[in-house]
């Protein structure tokens, strides 16, 4: 890229942090230092304002680069994320949202423990929620990656890794000196700033093909090399069993991991009331709904006028074909139009980034402070001390991100989002639908389902063509690949809900009725919610 681009989507860039890291000031000067106020936000958020943070938190790297990019590659088998990813909402929508506000606190655990022993409870689940959010973290980290190395032509590895290094500073910074309030407020600026520049992309895609949708499609197959098979299933997910298994798996994961995501979940208590919540996912599924159209739009327009072998050969795994598909659209590499537009849709990128691993520490570090910390003491933990060891855990966990991001740099980011999914569909939903829904779920069950979906998931991943055994690997030269499947959802899955079940069965603990019923009617009427 010419120093034009560069010096422009780095202003721009710069820009949108100087803003960002002002609100945080300005929030960390107003905040009374509470754990109410740092996990929450003091609950003080409308359910607008909360749907735009939740559709910020949620349009991730993944969505802008990672899904773009499959798309262009693959055409119609890229589009089983975008379905994945909203039809996902719906299960938010009625069987999560309202009931986790009502029931919890801050986190995941607040809701399971409320009726079962705390401490092996609240450490099962503050592991799964911070081995989930870890996860989820690197995703973000390749994609900063993949933007700077586009930024600077490729060339500059150094580069690309003091840029993943960069932003998990920033993530630290926001979240240790603004928590909640500060955090959300990037995330709404990002939601805006995301879909402002989707809706001008698209609108300029439509344009070049005068509306004709039709022909768009055909210009996309035309284009890949694959002709009408690029419209069609299969390309990537048809080619023998173990690929359709797969389709499956990644489908089942998408679907039901949102619910199970900790700094989604996080984000229903910072509302007043679980109808305010509810309202917040309504806001949330039409911009994310909104979001996800134009994705089909933007994936076949670069596929169209950039063409899978120039996304390719920027990025193998397909993580920078919005940017140079923004590129074209301006006018070209060397236009004034050109150089404008890819600098600001590789600013909004970046804001994606920030904003994504802000929310994603914020909810690890409370399951830290809140859950392990609390829980491992002797004595419960003072609300001051604990919110301190939350801004303590967010370095530790920034330095982990960062490692891993730089070790998983090659790969596609709504990949790596894909297994954060399936984790946290394997390990966190099966507890918290049982612990909601299952009258008889005890301690055991509860320890069992997050244990039993969370190992699993995690040998399955380490031993499958993700982490070595091809060309694509983390670990290219190594092979110790025994399971087939990429991702692992289709065994680990109903592994944590059968472990949760087993666990429940055989033990000798009676279930708490009396607490199950305290459970429900706070679940379903918010009386003693806090």
């Amino acid at each position: 890229m010419s120093g034009n681009h560069q010096t422009l989507a780095l202003l721009l860039f710069s820009a949108f942090v100087v803003v960002t890291l002002a609100i945080t000031t300005w929030v960390s000067r107003n905040r009374h230092g509470s754990a109410e106020e740092f996990y929450a936000g003091g609950r003080l958020f409308s359910p607008m304002e909360n749907g735009f943070a939740i559709s910020g938190d949620y349009m991730s790297a993944a969505s802008f680069l990672g899904v773009t990019g499959l798309i262009a590659l693959f055409g119609y088998d890229g589009l089983l994320y975008v379905v994945g990813f909203l039809v996902a909402w719906l299960v938010v929508l009625f069987l999560v949202a309202e009931l986790v506000r009502n029931c919890g606190r801050f986190t995941l655990a607040d809701v399971v423990a409320s009726r079962m022993s705390e401490r092996p409870v609240r450490i099962a689940a503050g592991t799964s929620s911070v081995t989930v959010s870890v996860l989820y973290l690197v995703a973000q980290m390749v994609g900063a990656g993949s933007l700077v190395a586009l930024l600077l032509g490729g060339t500059s590895e150094a580069a690309r890794n003091w840029t993943v290094i960069g932003v998990g500073a920033l993530m630290v910074i926001y979240v240790s000196m603004g928590g909640m309030r500060a955090t959300t407020w990037i995330q709404i600026v990002k939601a805006v700033l995301l879909m402002g520049g989707a809706i001008a992309l698209t609108v300029l895609v439509l344009v070049r093909f005068h509306g004709d949708f039709n022909q768009l499609l055909r210009s996309a197959a035309d284009r890949s090399g694959h002709g009408d098979a690029f419209l069609a299933p299969g390309l990537r997910y048809g080619g023998d069993w173990t690929a359709r298994f797969d389709f499956i798996s990644l489908g089942l994961a998408l679907v039901l991991g949102t619910a199970g995501l900790p700094h989604i979940l996080s984000r229903f208590y910072t509302v007043p009331t679980a109808r305010a919540a509810r309202r917040s996912v309504v806001w949330a599924i039409g911009l994310i709904g909104s979001f996800y159209l134009m994705t089909f739009v933007l994936g076949f327009g670069a596929a169209a006028i950039v063409g899978p072998e120039a996304v390719r050969g920027s990025n193998a795994a397909g993580n920078t074909a919005v940017p140079l598909l923004a590129l074209d659209l301006g006018g070209g590499a060397n236009s004034t139009g050109g150089t404008v537009l890819f600098a600001i849709v590789a600013a909004i990128a970046f804001a994606t980034i920030l904003a994504v691993v802000a929310g994603i520490t914020l909810a690890s570090s409370a399951s830290v402070a809140h859950d392990l910390y609390a829980s491992l003491r002797r004595r419960r933990a003072k609300p001051r001390s604990e919110v301190a060891v939350a801004r303590t855990a967010a370095v530790g966990i920034g330095v982990v991100a960062i490692a891993l991001g730089l070790l998983a740099r090659d790969l596609n980011v709504a990949f790596l989002v894909g297994l954060a999914f399936a984790v946290a569909a394997s390990a966190n939903l099966p507890v918290l639908l049982y612990s909601l829904f299952w009258r008889g779920f005890t301690t055991r069950g509860a320890v069992w389902a997050v244990y039993g979906g969370l190992v699993p998931a995690l040998v399955l991943v380490l031993l499958s063509p993700v982490v070595s055994g091809s060309p694509e690997s983390l670990f290219p030269s190594a092979d110790f690949q025994y399971f087939p499947l990429q991702n692992p959802g289709l065994v680990s899955i109903p592994l944590g809900f059968l472990a949760g079940w087993l666990g429940t069965v055989t033990s000798a603990e009676p279930p708490d009725e009396a607490k199950h019923a305290e459970t429900e009617v706070r679940s379903l009427t918010g009386a003693g919610a806090v």
